[in-house]
């Protein structure tokens, strides 16, 4: 064998040559070889999309159709909220983060383990880490694609204003990523086969929706139901959403954010209860080999 393809898995073998000389690379080094593994693993990923119609159909027509279909309805303003514009683009990176992350992730990775491909690729070079955010990648660059489609749609017919508060936004979207991207990770220990997933999902998928107060206003909703709406992890996005795109917070109120943040702080502690959740989810339960 020679220094080259000497290596270690992570069920124990061979040392690296570097690492027995003492020649370990750069941090630096390192980072930039795990950004290039995570490239590549994403690249695979995403000609894997490409050959889902089903996906790329979805892709494709999320944000005109919802943006299309608000903008026939005028009278959904008045369901979910005063400013359509924001109103829109709010719906789409919550069904783009909520059906298309969370769906799509929990697909790819439960049809990636049942064929050995995480077995295979975990005993390469690439980290835990690297893997899943390689698999993740297509599905994050899409939603982030649909929602930027979808702000420049409602700029161009509803006349949308420039956001109150564009860290609050990008805040919403990344945490928000982060959520459902661990929450998808998480749900695979529970789906035994690409074909129930379906039905493992099914919770995740039409709860938190429907209790964000993105339809419904959660102060209609009985206190006790309010409560877990604004515990589920789609409710905080949505939240923050509205008020950096707008200001208004779910009960109508506008905010300065001149004085304080403070009206942002409960939605994006949640937002952070929910990733250390999903990681330690993650950590505990993910597989990395075909259920038997």
């Amino acid at each position: 064998m020679t220094p080259t393809t000497a290596r270690q898995d992570r069920g124990g073998g061979m040392t690296p040559v570097t690492a027995r000389r003492g020649l370990a690379a750069p941090a630096a080094g390192r980072r930039t070889a795990g950004l290039r593994r995570t490239l590549a693993l994403g690249r695979s990923e995403g000609l894997l999309l490409r050959r889902n119609g089903l996906a790329v159909a979805i892709a494709l027509t999320l944000p005109i159709a919802t943006v299309l279909g608000l903008r026939s309805s005028p009278e959904l303003t008045g369901v979910i909220g005063a400013d359509i514009g924001a109103a829109v683009v709010t719906a789409v990176a919550a069904l783009s983060l909520n059906l298309f992350v969370y769906y799509h992730l929990v697909t790819a990775l439960v049809a990636r383990r049942e064929e050995l491909v995480l077995k295979r690729l975990r005993t390469g070079e690439p980290t835990d880490l690297e893997i899943l955010a390689g698999a993740a990648a297509p599905a994050v660059t899409v939603a982030w694609t649909q929602i930027a489609v979808a702000a420049i749609a409602a700029a161009i017919w509803f006349g949308v204003p420039l956001p109150v508060n564009i860290l609050l936004v990008l805040t919403a979207i990344i945490l928000g990523t982060a959520v459902f991207v661990l929450l998808a990770a998480a749900s695979t220990a529970m789906t035994p086969t690409v074909e129930l997933a379906q039905l493992t999902t099914t919770p995740m998928l039409v709860i938190p929706l429907t209790l964000s107060g993105l339809y419904v206003p959660l102060t209609e909703l009985p206190h006790p139901v309010e409560l877990l709406g604004r515990l589920l992890p789609l409710t905080p996005v949505v939240d923050l959403l509205r008020l950096g795109l707008s200001g208004t917070t779910t009960d109508g109120r506008t905010v300065d954010f001149a004085g304080s943040l403070a009206p942002a702080v409960p939605s994006v502690l949640t937002l952070l209860a929910w990733i250390v959740l999903g990681a330690l989810a993650t950590r505990r339960w993910f597989r990395w080999e075909p259920r038997r």
